[in-house]
Protein backbone atom coordinates (compact mmCIF):
# COMPACT_ATOMS: atom_id res chain seq x y z
CA UNK A 1 0.00 0.00 0.00
CA UNK A 2 1.24 3.30 -0.69
CA UNK A 3 1.84 6.30 1.48
CA UNK A 4 -0.69 8.19 0.70
CA UNK A 5 -3.33 5.45 0.44
CA UNK A 6 -2.29 4.75 4.07
CA UNK A 7 -2.82 8.20 5.16
CA UNK A 8 -6.28 8.40 3.28
CA UNK A 9 -7.33 5.05 5.32
CA UNK A 10 -6.01 6.87 8.15
CA UNK A 11 -8.22 9.53 8.17
CA UNK A 12 -11.31 7.53 7.29
CA UNK A 13 -10.68 5.02 10.22
CA UNK A 14 -10.07 7.70 12.51
CA UNK A 15 -13.76 9.51 11.18
CA UNK A 16 -15.51 5.51 11.45
CA UNK A 17 -13.80 5.53 15.46
CA UNK A 18 -15.64 9.19 15.91
CA UNK A 19 -19.22 7.76 14.81
CA UNK A 20 -18.90 10.55 11.77
CA UNK A 21 -19.53 7.69 9.46
CA UNK A 22 -22.50 6.94 11.43
CA UNK A 23 -23.86 10.07 11.81
CA UNK A 24 -28.01 10.67 10.68
CA UNK A 25 -26.92 14.37 9.91
CA UNK A 26 -24.61 15.83 7.38
CA UNK A 27 -21.25 14.45 8.43
CA UNK A 28 -19.35 17.38 6.11
CA UNK A 29 -20.54 20.73 7.21
CA UNK A 30 -19.06 24.10 6.04
CA UNK A 31 -17.38 23.97 9.19
CA UNK A 32 -15.89 20.59 8.71
CA UNK A 33 -15.07 21.17 4.80
CA UNK A 34 -11.35 20.99 6.02
CA UNK A 35 -11.76 17.54 6.35
CA UNK A 36 -12.42 16.97 3.03
CA UNK A 37 -9.25 18.27 2.08
CA UNK A 38 -7.49 16.46 4.43
CA UNK A 39 -8.77 13.44 2.65
CA UNK A 40 -7.82 14.40 -0.60
CA UNK A 41 -4.61 16.02 0.15
CA UNK A 42 -3.71 12.75 1.72
CA UNK A 43 -3.40 11.18 -1.93
CA UNK A 44 -2.90 14.27 -4.33
CA UNK A 45 -2.32 18.27 -4.27
CA UNK A 46 -5.42 20.67 -3.29
CA UNK A 47 -4.61 22.56 -6.64
CA UNK A 48 -6.18 19.74 -8.01
CA UNK A 49 -9.55 21.32 -6.64
CA UNK A 50 -8.32 24.57 -7.34
CA UNK A 51 -8.05 23.92 -10.80
CA UNK A 52 -10.36 22.00 -11.19
CA UNK A 53 -13.33 22.35 -14.53
CA UNK A 54 -16.06 21.11 -11.60
CA UNK A 55 -18.45 18.12 -11.78
CA UNK A 56 -22.43 17.86 -10.18
CA UNK A 57 -22.55 15.59 -7.15
CA UNK A 58 -23.05 12.51 -9.07
CA UNK A 59 -20.13 13.35 -11.34
CA UNK A 60 -18.05 14.18 -8.28
CA UNK A 61 -18.78 10.26 -6.46
CA UNK A 62 -18.05 8.57 -9.49
CA UNK A 63 -14.93 10.69 -10.10
CA UNK A 64 -14.06 9.37 -6.19
CA UNK A 65 -14.92 5.99 -6.90
CA UNK A 66 -11.89 5.29 -10.12
CA UNK A 67 -9.80 6.75 -6.79
CA UNK A 68 -10.49 5.09 -3.34
CA UNK A 69 -13.09 2.74 -2.24
CA UNK A 70 -15.33 4.91 -0.09
CA UNK A 71 -18.52 2.38 -0.05
CA UNK A 72 -21.04 2.92 -2.69
CA UNK A 73 -23.82 5.17 -1.28
CA UNK A 74 -22.20 5.82 1.98
CA UNK A 75 -22.17 8.66 4.12
CA UNK A 76 -18.45 9.86 3.37
CA UNK A 77 -19.02 9.04 0.08
CA UNK A 78 -22.45 11.29 -0.33
CA UNK A 79 -21.06 14.05 2.37
CA UNK A 80 -17.43 14.41 0.35
CA UNK A 81 -19.26 14.84 -2.72
CA UNK A 82 -22.40 16.88 -1.78
CA UNK A 83 -19.33 19.32 -0.55
CA UNK A 84 -17.44 19.26 -3.34
CA UNK A 85 -19.88 19.76 -5.85
CA UNK A 86 -21.14 22.93 -3.91
CA UNK A 87 -17.22 24.76 -3.59
CA UNK A 88 -16.57 23.08 -7.28
CA UNK A 89 -19.25 23.26 -9.01
CA UNK A 90 -19.24 22.81 -12.99
CA UNK A 91 -17.58 25.68 -15.07
CA UNK A 92 -16.18 26.48 -18.27
CA UNK A 93 -13.08 27.84 -17.35
CA UNK A 94 -10.88 25.07 -18.81
CA UNK A 95 -13.01 24.48 -21.90
CA UNK A 96 -11.09 23.44 -24.96
CA UNK A 97 -11.46 24.52 -28.50
CA UNK A 98 -11.80 21.96 -31.20
CA UNK A 99 -10.51 22.14 -35.11
CA UNK A 100 -12.22 19.94 -37.16
CA UNK A 101 -10.92 17.55 -39.89
CA UNK A 102 -11.64 14.20 -41.81
CA UNK A 103 -10.13 11.96 -39.55
CA UNK A 104 -11.88 10.12 -37.39
CA UNK A 105 -10.68 8.24 -34.04
CA UNK A 106 -11.66 5.25 -32.36
CA UNK A 107 -10.98 4.46 -28.63
CA UNK A 108 -10.64 0.84 -26.96
CA UNK A 109 -10.48 1.42 -23.51
CA UNK A 110 -8.67 -1.09 -20.62
CA UNK A 111 -9.41 -0.70 -16.89
CA UNK A 112 -6.66 -1.35 -14.43
CA UNK A 113 -7.44 -3.60 -11.91
CA UNK A 114 -6.17 -0.94 -8.67
CA UNK A 115 -7.77 2.14 -7.30
CA UNK A 116 -5.62 5.47 -7.47
CA UNK A 117 -2.67 4.04 -8.88
CA UNK A 118 -2.21 6.70 -11.09
CA UNK A 119 -1.90 4.25 -13.98
CA UNK A 120 0.48 6.08 -17.06
CA UNK A 121 3.29 5.53 -19.56
CA UNK A 122 1.95 2.49 -21.16
CA UNK A 123 4.12 0.77 -24.11
CA UNK A 124 3.18 -1.82 -26.23
CA UNK A 125 5.66 -4.40 -27.22
CA UNK A 126 6.03 -6.37 -30.53
CA UNK A 127 4.50 -9.50 -29.25
CA UNK A 128 1.52 -7.59 -28.92
CA UNK A 129 1.61 -7.36 -24.65
CA UNK A 130 1.29 -3.55 -22.87
CA UNK A 131 2.87 -2.42 -19.99
CA UNK A 132 2.35 0.42 -17.78
CA UNK A 133 3.56 1.75 -14.35
CA UNK A 134 1.14 2.54 -11.49
CA UNK A 135 3.03 5.46 -9.90
CA UNK A 136 1.03 6.13 -6.89
CA UNK A 137 0.37 2.19 -6.49
CA UNK A 138 3.90 0.98 -6.60
CA UNK A 139 2.95 -0.98 -9.46
CA UNK A 140 3.98 -2.58 -12.43
CA UNK A 141 1.29 -4.04 -14.83
CA UNK A 142 0.78 -6.16 -17.61
CA UNK A 143 -1.84 -6.18 -20.04
CA UNK A 144 -2.67 -8.64 -23.04
CA UNK A 145 -5.08 -6.44 -25.43
CA UNK A 146 -6.66 -9.56 -27.22
CA UNK A 147 -8.33 -11.30 -23.82
CA UNK A 148 -8.33 -7.83 -21.64
CA UNK A 149 -5.87 -10.16 -18.96
CA UNK A 150 -4.21 -7.84 -16.78
CA UNK A 151 -1.60 -8.53 -13.97
CA UNK A 152 -0.04 -6.25 -11.70
CA UNK A 153 3.09 -6.58 -9.68
CA UNK A 154 4.27 -5.00 -6.62
CA UNK A 155 7.17 -2.84 -7.17
CA UNK A 156 10.57 -3.26 -4.65
CA UNK A 157 9.40 -1.01 -1.55
CA UNK A 158 9.90 2.34 -2.27
CA UNK A 159 9.75 2.73 -5.92
CA UNK A 160 7.11 4.63 -7.63
CA UNK A 161 8.02 4.02 -11.01
CA UNK A 162 7.49 7.19 -12.97
CA UNK A 163 7.59 5.31 -16.31
CA UNK A 164 8.76 1.72 -18.44
CA UNK A 165 10.17 1.02 -21.48
CA UNK A 166 10.86 -2.39 -23.04
CA UNK A 167 14.27 -3.55 -24.33
CA UNK A 168 15.15 -5.71 -27.66
CA UNK A 169 13.91 -8.71 -25.59
CA UNK A 170 10.30 -6.91 -24.44
CA UNK A 171 11.62 -7.13 -20.81
CA UNK A 172 9.87 -4.32 -18.98
CA UNK A 173 12.15 -1.82 -17.28
CA UNK A 174 11.16 0.53 -14.87
CA UNK A 175 12.19 3.86 -13.28
CA UNK A 176 12.45 4.44 -9.83
CA UNK A 177 11.17 7.59 -9.63
CA UNK A 178 11.48 8.18 -5.21
CA UNK A 179 14.85 5.56 -4.38
CA UNK A 180 17.05 6.42 -6.64
CA UNK A 181 16.68 2.94 -8.57
CA UNK A 182 16.39 1.94 -12.38
CA UNK A 183 14.99 -1.89 -12.60
CA UNK A 184 13.40 -4.81 -14.85
CA UNK A 185 11.44 -7.73 -14.14
CA UNK A 186 12.84 -11.05 -15.02
CA UNK A 187 10.00 -12.96 -17.19
CA UNK A 188 11.18 -16.05 -16.35
CA UNK A 189 11.30 -15.92 -12.43
CA UNK A 190 9.33 -12.98 -12.82
CA UNK A 191 11.74 -11.43 -10.33
CA UNK A 192 12.80 -7.77 -9.91
CA UNK A 193 16.72 -6.83 -10.78
CA UNK A 194 17.24 -4.04 -9.25
CA UNK A 195 20.14 -1.03 -10.38
CA UNK A 196 21.10 2.20 -7.47
CA UNK A 197 22.09 5.16 -8.79
CA UNK A 198 25.75 5.23 -8.29
CA UNK A 199 25.42 9.36 -6.82
CA UNK A 200 23.10 10.24 -4.20
CA UNK A 201 22.15 13.24 -5.63
CA UNK A 202 20.68 11.52 -8.16
CA UNK A 203 17.70 10.89 -6.88
CA UNK A 204 15.16 10.10 -9.40
CA UNK A 205 15.14 8.19 -12.66
CA UNK A 206 12.05 9.43 -14.67
CA UNK A 207 11.14 8.75 -18.61
CA UNK A 208 14.06 5.90 -20.42
CA UNK A 209 14.52 4.71 -23.82
CA UNK A 210 16.84 1.93 -25.07
CA UNK A 211 19.22 2.16 -28.47
CA UNK A 212 20.19 -0.22 -30.58
CA UNK A 213 23.09 -1.38 -28.63
CA UNK A 214 21.10 -2.15 -25.61
CA UNK A 215 22.27 0.82 -23.55
CA UNK A 216 19.47 2.37 -21.57
CA UNK A 217 19.52 6.04 -21.80
CA UNK A 218 17.00 8.27 -18.98
CA UNK A 219 16.34 11.32 -17.47
CA UNK A 220 15.98 12.65 -13.97
CA UNK A 221 14.04 15.65 -13.64
CA UNK A 222 14.55 17.25 -10.62
CA UNK A 223 18.72 15.81 -10.04
CA UNK A 224 19.11 17.86 -13.62
CA UNK A 225 20.81 14.92 -14.93
CA UNK A 226 20.76 12.11 -17.84
CA UNK A 227 22.15 8.95 -17.34
CA UNK A 228 23.20 5.60 -19.37
CA UNK A 229 23.19 2.03 -18.08
CA UNK A 230 24.81 -1.02 -19.99
CA UNK A 231 22.51 -3.83 -18.50
CA UNK A 232 25.91 -6.06 -19.59
CA UNK A 233 27.73 -4.70 -17.07
CA UNK A 234 25.31 -2.81 -14.79
CA UNK A 235 27.42 0.46 -15.28
CA UNK A 236 25.96 4.00 -14.70
CA UNK A 237 27.07 7.05 -15.43
CA UNK A 238 25.64 10.22 -15.20
CA UNK A 239 26.17 14.09 -16.50
CA UNK A 240 25.06 17.30 -15.13
CA UNK A 241 22.87 19.49 -17.64
CA UNK A 242 24.79 22.89 -18.07
CA UNK A 243 21.69 24.72 -16.66
CA UNK A 244 20.75 25.08 -12.95
CA UNK A 245 16.82 23.49 -12.88
CA UNK A 246 16.47 22.75 -16.32
CA UNK A 247 14.75 19.62 -15.17
CA UNK A 248 14.98 17.03 -17.95
CA UNK A 249 12.04 15.07 -18.77
CA UNK A 250 11.24 13.73 -22.11
CA UNK A 251 14.02 11.53 -24.19
CA UNK A 252 14.35 10.06 -27.96
CA UNK A 253 16.70 9.07 -29.97
CA UNK A 254 17.15 10.37 -33.68
CA UNK A 255 18.22 8.02 -37.13
CA UNK A 256 21.78 7.59 -35.50
CA UNK A 257 21.09 6.71 -32.10
CA UNK A 258 21.78 10.05 -30.44
CA UNK A 259 19.42 11.25 -27.36
CA UNK A 260 18.00 14.23 -27.11
CA UNK A 261 16.19 15.35 -24.11
CA UNK A 262 13.70 17.97 -23.38
CA UNK A 263 13.65 20.49 -20.59
CA UNK A 264 10.82 20.83 -17.75
CA UNK A 265 12.69 23.85 -15.92
CA UNK A 266 14.15 25.88 -18.60
CA UNK A 267 13.56 27.26 -22.31
CA UNK A 268 16.10 24.31 -23.85
CA UNK A 269 16.34 20.61 -25.49
CA UNK A 270 19.56 19.07 -24.85
CA UNK A 271 21.78 17.06 -27.65
CA UNK A 272 23.63 14.04 -26.18
CA UNK A 273 27.16 12.72 -27.31
CA UNK A 274 25.95 9.49 -27.42
CA UNK A 275 30.05 7.84 -27.32
CA UNK A 276 31.44 10.85 -24.77
CA UNK A 277 28.32 12.19 -23.37
CA UNK A 278 28.68 15.82 -23.48
CA UNK A 279 25.97 17.87 -23.93
CA UNK A 280 24.77 20.92 -26.30
CA UNK A 281 22.32 23.19 -24.91
CA UNK A 282 19.26 24.95 -27.87
CA UNK A 283 18.10 27.32 -26.60
CA UNK A 284 14.23 28.22 -26.61
CA UNK A 285 12.53 31.10 -27.83
CA UNK A 286 10.59 32.80 -24.91
CA UNK A 287 10.93 32.92 -21.32
CA UNK A 288 8.35 31.08 -20.30
CA UNK A 289 9.21 28.19 -22.95
CA UNK A 290 9.07 24.65 -21.20
CA UNK A 291 9.25 21.48 -23.23
CA UNK A 292 7.80 18.54 -21.11
CA UNK A 293 8.20 16.14 -24.11
CA UNK A 294 9.55 15.69 -27.67
CA UNK A 295 9.17 13.74 -30.82
CA UNK A 296 11.90 13.04 -33.62
CA UNK A 297 10.46 12.35 -37.19
CA UNK A 298 12.11 9.89 -39.68
CA UNK A 299 13.99 12.99 -41.16
CA UNK A 300 15.60 13.59 -37.80
CA UNK A 301 13.40 17.02 -37.33
CA UNK A 302 12.94 17.63 -33.50
CA UNK A 303 9.18 18.50 -32.48
CA UNK A 304 8.53 19.32 -29.01
CA UNK A 305 5.70 20.49 -27.01
CA UNK A 306 6.23 24.48 -25.70
CA UNK A 307 4.04 23.40 -22.36
CA UNK A 308 4.70 26.67 -21.29
CA UNK A 309 3.42 28.93 -23.94
CA UNK A 310 0.51 26.42 -25.41
CA UNK A 311 2.62 26.27 -28.87
CA UNK A 312 3.85 23.07 -30.99
CA UNK A 313 7.58 23.51 -31.70
CA UNK A 314 10.38 22.16 -33.98
CA UNK A 315 13.87 22.56 -33.94
CA UNK A 316 15.74 21.84 -37.75
CA UNK A 317 19.48 20.08 -36.25
CA UNK A 318 21.14 21.15 -39.89
CA UNK A 319 19.72 24.42 -40.19
CA UNK A 320 19.50 25.25 -36.68
CA UNK A 321 16.51 26.92 -37.46
CA UNK A 322 13.27 26.68 -34.61
CA UNK A 323 9.40 26.90 -36.07
CA UNK A 324 6.24 26.96 -33.35
CA UNK A 325 2.56 26.69 -33.72
CA UNK A 326 0.28 27.83 -31.42
CA UNK A 327 -1.98 25.38 -30.24
CA UNK A 328 -5.86 24.80 -30.99
CA UNK A 329 -6.93 25.82 -27.16
CA UNK A 330 -4.45 28.45 -26.76
CA UNK A 331 -1.25 29.81 -24.37
CA UNK A 332 -2.93 28.08 -21.03
CA UNK A 333 -3.46 24.39 -22.70
CA UNK A 334 -0.17 22.93 -21.35
CA UNK A 335 0.18 20.57 -24.00
CA UNK A 336 2.59 17.96 -22.85
CA UNK A 337 2.68 13.89 -24.47
CA UNK A 338 3.88 13.72 -27.83
CA UNK A 339 4.68 11.39 -30.43
CA UNK A 340 5.77 10.76 -34.50
CA UNK A 341 3.31 8.32 -36.05
CA UNK A 342 1.59 8.05 -39.35
CA UNK A 343 3.93 11.38 -40.99
CA UNK A 344 2.29 13.37 -38.02
CA UNK A 345 2.72 14.64 -34.96
CA UNK A 346 0.38 14.10 -32.22
CA UNK A 347 -0.12 15.59 -29.05
CA UNK A 348 -2.42 16.69 -26.00
CA UNK A 349 -3.87 19.98 -24.36
CA UNK A 350 -3.33 18.40 -21.54
CA UNK A 351 -5.04 21.78 -19.59
CA UNK A 352 -7.67 21.48 -21.20
CA UNK A 353 -11.52 19.62 -20.14
CA UNK A 354 -12.81 17.53 -21.94
CA UNK A 355 -8.77 17.14 -23.15
CA UNK A 356 -7.66 17.54 -26.34
CA UNK A 357 -5.74 15.22 -28.78
CA UNK A 358 -4.39 17.22 -31.74
CA UNK A 359 -3.18 16.02 -35.22
CA UNK A 360 -0.58 17.76 -36.80
CA UNK A 361 0.09 16.61 -40.53
CA UNK A 362 3.48 17.54 -41.66
CA UNK A 363 2.69 18.08 -45.51
CA UNK A 364 0.30 20.51 -44.87
CA UNK A 365 1.15 21.74 -41.64
CA UNK A 366 -2.73 22.23 -40.36
CA UNK A 367 -3.84 20.63 -36.95
CA UNK A 368 -7.07 18.69 -36.38
CA UNK A 369 -8.28 17.96 -32.86
CA UNK A 370 -11.05 15.68 -30.89
CA UNK A 371 -12.15 15.81 -27.67
CA UNK A 372 -11.26 12.90 -25.55
CA UNK A 373 -14.10 11.13 -24.56
CA UNK A 374 -15.48 11.11 -21.25
CA UNK A 375 -16.42 7.85 -19.01
CA UNK A 376 -19.52 8.25 -17.04
CA UNK A 377 -19.78 12.48 -16.68
CA UNK A 378 -15.79 12.09 -15.60
CA UNK A 379 -13.59 14.18 -18.29
CA UNK A 380 -10.77 11.52 -19.30
CA UNK A 381 -7.09 13.05 -18.66
CA UNK A 382 -4.34 13.41 -18.48
CA UNK A 383 -2.20 12.10 -20.68
CA UNK A 384 1.61 12.17 -19.06
CA UNK A 385 3.02 10.02 -22.13
CA UNK A 386 1.88 8.18 -25.01
CA UNK A 387 3.90 6.03 -28.02
CA UNK A 388 3.06 4.27 -30.56
CA UNK A 389 2.11 0.83 -30.64
CA UNK A 390 1.47 -1.99 -33.41
CA UNK A 391 -2.03 -0.09 -34.43
CA UNK A 392 -2.48 2.74 -32.60
CA UNK A 393 -1.34 5.28 -29.83
CA UNK A 394 -1.44 3.80 -26.57
CA UNK A 395 -2.13 6.35 -24.04
CA UNK A 396 -3.79 6.86 -20.30
CA UNK A 397 -5.96 8.32 -18.78
CA UNK A 398 -4.89 9.16 -14.99
CA UNK A 399 -8.60 10.52 -14.06
CA UNK A 400 -10.37 7.40 -14.96
CA UNK A 401 -7.79 4.62 -14.22
CA UNK A 402 -8.05 3.38 -17.65
CA UNK A 403 -5.08 2.57 -20.67
CA UNK A 404 -6.37 2.76 -24.30
CA UNK A 405 -5.42 2.19 -27.92
CA UNK A 406 -6.33 4.90 -30.69
CA UNK A 407 -6.59 4.40 -34.03
CA UNK A 408 -8.13 6.33 -37.14
CA UNK A 409 -9.14 6.55 -39.92
CA UNK A 410 -10.67 8.55 -43.28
Amino acid sequence: MSKNRFLFNKYVAVMAVSGTLAAPVTVLSNEQGPLVEQLCASCHSLNNLESSAGYSQQDWQTLISYMVDTGEGTALSKDISAYLAEHYPVDNKRESKVVTGDLKLSFKYWQVPTLGQRARDPVQGKNGLIWWVGQWGNILGRLDPKTGDMKEYTLPSGTYAHSVSLDKNQTPWFLGNKNGTVGYLDLKTEKFKVYKMPDKNARDPHTGVFDEAGIFWFTLQHSNMIGKLDPTTGDIKLVTLPTKGSRPYGIKLDSNGTPWVSCNGSNCLIKVDKNSMELSEIKLPGAKTHARRLAITPDDMVFYVNSGMGKLGRYNPKTKKITQWDNPSGENSHPYAIEYADNAIWFNESAKRPETLVRFDLNTETMQSWQIPSKEGVYSGLIRHMRMGNNGLIIHQTATNQLAEITWSE
